[in-house]
């Protein structure tokens, strides 16, 4: 299952919004390194089609896609060399896919670990200590590799491509910005460079800046993730962290007061869905609609393996329905009369709504 580590520094409201996320309350005091070890939390995807499809084939239940989030401690100037708890958290970061950075946008009594408020230093200080990490793992790997290349044509592939690596880092850039070739992509995936995971900014503003989500910090953070080919989401996680407690009537009078039509985490998970490259085909009967998780580009029978190893193995051909087609034909009997049910073979590319129907041996 794909994750999205949540990093910042200390302070900047990482556990006030894991808090929202899943509702496991990990300790969210305003002090650092109130999170110690990683909390890791699994939550639905929202997606407003599986109500719709459930209705329509009038299921029993119905199973949202999930994505994980790991709530990593805060990282404080100096973490690669071992400060704070750094090492540690380091190794957190490295075993997730993507980054959700998050950054605090608003003033107030909250203590600030480096004093005051300023969105685009505590970026910095963050991405310094994830290059310095990917140095450091380059200058160890470097020399065992070099000892061991004589007459490794591949080898001596790889020492080359660090060394790129290490040249880039070195100018305080990250990997993902590197340009990089298919085959050498394939040879850098097994060292796990912070540097080269995708990222999300999150702006954490105050209540006053609702429903517009925009003050001075967050244009100054979309400039800079702009600059990187990055998102931006802003939000109030304090706002989310009320919202997460009430019940779904008051929590949507909550929203409306505010001139919201959704809570913020919703916006959240479906960019960090987004940003892991992921998306969903949809299945639908009297047992359960569901939503089911692929990368995007995936084809038919993997698609299927997704279900069931079986379906894989055994796939004659999936019988496709747009989400849009089931809505504008009531169903997949008013699809298929209009034409619109494709039987699609073993190179259909899988796309992001598909109701899926998989027939095999």
């Amino acid at each position: 299952m794909t994750s999205c580590g949540i990093v910042g520094l200390p302070n900047v409201g990482k556990s006030t919004l894991f808090n929202a996320l899943t509702g496991n309350q990990v300790d969210a005091a305003n002090y650092p390194f109130c999170t110690i070890d990683p909390n890791i939390g699994t939550v639905p995807v929202p997606d407003e089609r599986l109500p719709i499809l459930s209705k329509m084939s009038g299921s029993k239940k119905i199973i949202p896609a999930v994505t994980t989030f790991v709530d990593i401690a805060g990282l404080v100037e100096g973490a690669s060399s071992g400060e704070g708890l750094g090492n540690q958290f380091l190794t957190n970061i490295r075993e997730t896919d993507a980054i959700v950075h998050v950054v605090r946008c608003f003033e107030g009594d909250v203590i600030h670990v480096n004093g005051g408020v300023d969105p685009l230093r505590d970026i910095e200080v963050i991405n310094i200590e994830l290059v310095l990490s990917d140095l450091q793992m380059v200058g160890n790997v470097l020399p065992r590799l070099e000892k061991n290349a004589r007459g490794n044509k591949e080898a001596l592939l790889v020492i080359d491509l660090l060394k790129k690596v290490q040249s880039h880092l070195n100018e305080n850039k990250p990997v993902r910005s590197l340009f990089l070739t298919d085959e050498e992509r394939a040879l850098l995936q097994i060292y796990p460079f912070l540097t080269a995971k995708k990222v999300l900014y999150l702006a954490n503003i105050g209540e006053e800046d609702l429903p517009g989500m925009n003050n001075l910090y967050v244009e100054r953070v979309r400039a800079y993730a702009l600059a990187e080919g990055n998102e931006v989401v802003p939000i109030c996680a304090k706002l989310e962290s009320e919202l997460a407690q009430l019940e779904e009537k008051d929590r949507q009078e909550l929203l409306e007061s505010l001139g919201l039509k959704e809570p913020g985490l919703n916006r959240l998970i479906k960019a960090a869905f987004k940003m892991l490259g992921l998306i969903n085909f949809l299945t639908t009967g009297e047992q359960e609609t569901r939503a089911w998780t692929i990368k995007a580009y995936t084809k038919a029978p993997e698609a299927a393996g997704k279900i069931h190893g079986d379906l894989q193995k055994g796939f004659i051909r999936a019988e496709v329905v747009s989400f849009d087609d089931m809505v504008k034909y009531g169903n997949r009997n008013g699809t298929r009369e209009a034409g619109r049910l494709r039987s699609e073979g073993k190179d259909y590319v899988v796309q992001d709504g598909d109701v899926i129907v998989f027939l095999h041996n």
